[in-house]
């Protein structure tokens, strides 16, 4: 009886950590769009890099409280998982601005064979035919419902192929780190944030104004600006925990495939806040191909042979006690 009662909290932990991260990635970017289309706060480096400050405050909050204990990540690996992440966000950025969002929505789309690639290359994990079927038709629903005009120039491919690799990269990463050195999300952010914020926020001004040519100290501050900042830095909070304990209890995969039920949710709540221009038939029948495409991905991932490493796993720095990856996630789950 205790390994179902055990399976069944572990199923209620990850249903829980899978809609932390859909409700807070939904609504930061919600806040964001009135932050940058109704209040022209246009600069987008700059706000991620606000958005690790908060998260680096979060977390020396949570070290001085004793939630987060002192762990170790060689600075190497920091700075690999730093220039990957940074790479990410830049090449994101510059991919919307120089891409049609037709183009846009297919880099995005590509992240998923990317990580799956990376999983078969760098972990040997092996796929069923189920589990690549139902990929398939993830793609595919998302693509009816989001891709529209499609055009691209050299330095839009460019963009969009750096923002693509090193996206997938910095989230195999994720996964990569918590199992190599033991680390919770907490730990884990405890180390990467301060970097993230302090390379972004010393590059993020120079950024935006060669993207945008508007000065971040010359913005137009008032009350209203000020409170959706400091609202969308707090979700970001949220964002950014929940994606590290996703990635950590799940891969980078299924967190690509399952993470675009916040497309889907995006396009229905734009629909009620905007009207039915934007839902017609072909979006809804890609919401509905999406929606099955994640179910059907859920049920063959998880059956036995559906999605299996085919050698040993990862080794770790130091000595473990049995079970002390599983004391990690079991961290994560009570936060």
């Amino acid at each position: 009886m205790a390994p179902t009662n055990k399976a069944d909290r572990k199923a209620v932990v990850d249903t829980s950590a899978w809609m932390f991260n859909v409700v807070t990635s939904v609504g930061i970017i919600i806040v964001n769009k009135a932050l940058m289309a109704t209040y022209g706060f246009s600069f987008a480096t700059t706000l991620t890099g606000l958005h690790f400050a908060t998260t680096t405050l979060m977390t020396a909050v949570l070290r001085w409280l004793g939630y987060i204990q002192s762990s170790h990540l060689p600075l190497g690996e920091l700075l690999k998982f730093v220039l990957f992440a940074n790479f990410s966000i830049v090449g994101m950025n510059v991919s919307l601005m120089w891409n049609s969002v037709g183009f846009y929505q297919i880099a995005k789309l590509s992240m998923i064979p990317v990580s799956c690639f990376l999983e078969v290359v760098m972990d040997k994990i092996r796929y069923s035919r189920d589990t690549k079927l139902s990929i398939a038709v993830v793609l595919l629903g998302v693509g009816v419902c989001t891709v529209t005009d499609v055009s691209v120039n050299t330095k839009g491919f460019v963009a969009a192929f750096i923002a693509v690799w090193s996206t997938s990269l910095q989230q195999y990463y994720v996964h990569h780190l918590q199992r190599r050195y033991n680390l919770s999300s907490f730990n884990l952010l405890g180390h990467t944030a301060p970097a993230q914020a302090g390379t972004l926020l010393l590059l993020g001004p120079f950024l935006d104004y060669w993207l945008t040519s508007k000065r971040v100290d010359a913005y137009s501050y008032n009350l209203v600006s000020i409170m959706f900042i400091t609202l969308s830095c707090t979700i970001a909070v949220g964002t950014n925990l929940s994606q590290f304990i996703c990635i950590g209890r799940f891969t980078a995969v299924s967190f690509q495939v399952l993470g675009h039920m916040k497309t889907i949710l995006v396009l229905i709540m734009g629909f009620f806040f905007f009207g039915k221009e934007g839902l017609n038939l072909h979006v809804v029948l890609g919401m509905i191909i999406a929606v099955v495409g994640m179910i059907w991905y859920g049920n063959a991932s998880s059956k036995p042979g559906g999605k299996e490493r085919r050698s040993l796993s990862l080794p770790t720095t130091r000595q473990q006690k049995p079970g002390s990856l599983s004391d990690s996630n079991e961290h994560d789950a009570k936060v």
